[in-house]
């Protein structure tokens, strides 16, 4: 009985050193399985170089600004190419002022005779005769007016100097008798203002005297060179258009194509619904005037028609001569009723005669018409006023003709794009159709 603990306590150490040889193997074998931490990363932050952390993806600069800014930005630069472009262009016709008045002088006098050279054609005239025919007759229908302004002009000085001295008399007098209470020493010191300004500007008044003769030869140049013009566009005008074709490329050339005939309607139109215009005005104004005794009443009535050709601007400055001239000479009756001729025959002409004539092809909005004048007489001066209207009315039939083209021609992709869509599109309206 003594030796059974003994023997008890040899198994049972036997079994806890067996016990604790497993528990090892274990821990050896986890420990080969499990893969060993990274060890501690310690951050030796200086506060002087403190840089904080950014993000890992930043947005393209691009999609970074906002829509309204993107599109007000590509429009801004392409407005400034134009702008740019527009004060190139100014600057060369500038250093060419003459030349280029010249050509458009002899544009409008071309859209203006050409119908007769193209009659004269039909009826078997050959180019050449029909060309110098037209040309010859217009060139001295043109002489005969400008003689005859001046010969009246010469004819009347005499008698219209007497009569504007007797005028000034009597307004002088209807001064002194009128409501406003004018005294004789109020008027006699605007008499002595006068003469003194001109005496003192003497000098400037010589000298403008002297730079017109500059101008008799610039004028005389600019004559010339606009017959010469005429001459040649009434003969070979569609051979020159021809040419002026190829000089554009040749993706935008259809395009160009078929504008370019419907600006030369618009212009003949405009020219002829002017013309036509201008003589009506001229001849009832004419004779209004006539009948009201006021003298130089044709002279008046040829400036009448030439200043027709100024919109707007030309009617109340021709207008305004005639009142003037009517008060000098007649008296303030005879003047008023000069102004209610002037207005009646010059409303008749913007309600009826102007909207039958000249149509609907070459309506110009009024106030596209201040502005264009006076731009185009700040710009190149009378000459400006004359040609800005026609020149906006033909740029408006070329801009909505190319617009509708470009809806009506399938969009052309860029260049990167025709490979992979060149079996999808569809095919170019024919040349044909475009111009028709």
């Amino acid at each position: 009985m003594s030796q059974v603990p003994g023997w008890l306590a040899r198994i049972g150490a036997g079994i806890t050193q067996v016990g604790e040889r497993l528990d090892e193997r274990r821990a050896e074998v986890e420990k080969e399985h499990t893969p060993p931490e990274p060890p501690p990363v310690v951050e030796h932050v200086q506060p002087s170089t403190y840089v904080p952390a950014t993000p890992q993806s930043r947005p393209h600069p691009a999609e970074a600004v906002p829509w309204g800014v993107r599109v007000a930005a590509e429009a801004g630069w392409r407005l400034l190419v134009l702008a740019g472009t527009l004060w190139v262009l100014m600057r060369v016709i500038s250093s060419v002022q003459l030349v280029v008045f010249a050509f458009v002088c002899a544009l409008l006098i071309t859209a203006l005779l050409q119908p007769t050279v193209a009659r004269l054609r039909r009826y078997g005239v050959p180019r050449g005769p029909a060309t110098a025919m037209t040309a010859v007759l217009g060139f001295v229908v043109m002489g005969l007016i400008g003689w005859f302004v001046t010969w009246q002009v010469m004819e009347n000085i005499d008698s219209l100097s007497n009569q504007i001295q007797d005028g000034i008399d009597e307004l002088r007098k209807w001064l002194l008798h009128s409501p406003f209470h004018v005294t004789d020493k109020q008027i006699n010191e605007i008499a002595k203002n006068l003469r003194e300004a001109i005496g003192a500007n003497t000098d400037q008044i010589t000298s403008a005297g002297l730079e017109g003769v500059t101008v008799i030869v610039e004028a005389l140049t600019g004559i010339l060179l606009t017959m010469f013009s005429t001459l040649f566009l009434l003969y070979d005008g569609r051979r020159i258009w021809e040419w002026t074709l190829k000089l554009v490329p040749a993706a935008a050339r259809p395009g160009v194509a078929g504008a370019g005939p419907r600006a030369w309607r618009t212009l003949t139109a405009y020219v002829r619904g002017t013309v036509i215009v201008a003589l009506i005005d001229a001849i009832f104004i004419g004779l209004g005037i006539y009948f009201l005794n006021v003298p130089m009443a044709v002279p008046l009535a040829v400036f009448i028609f030439l200043f027709s050709f100024i919109p707007l601007v030309g009617a109340v400055a021709s207008g305004a001569l005639a009142v003037v001239v009517a008060l000098v000479t007649q008296g303030v009756f005879t003047a008023i009723m000069t102004l209610v001729v002037v207005l009646a025959v010059q409303q008749i002409e913007g309600h009826i005669l102007q909207p039958f004539i000249l149509g609907r092809a070459v309506r110009v909005h009024p106030l596209a018409v201040v502005l264009s004048v006076t731009a185009g007489g700040m710009v190149a001066g009378i000459g400006g006023a004359v040609v800005a209207v026609p020149l906006v009315a033909v740029t408006n039939t070329v801009v909505g003709y190319l617009r509708s083209y470009a809806n009506a021609v399938p969009h052309q992709p860029s260049e990167p794009d025709l490979a992979a869509a060149s079996a999808e599109l569809p095919a170019k309206p024919p040349l044909d159709e475009t111009r028709s």
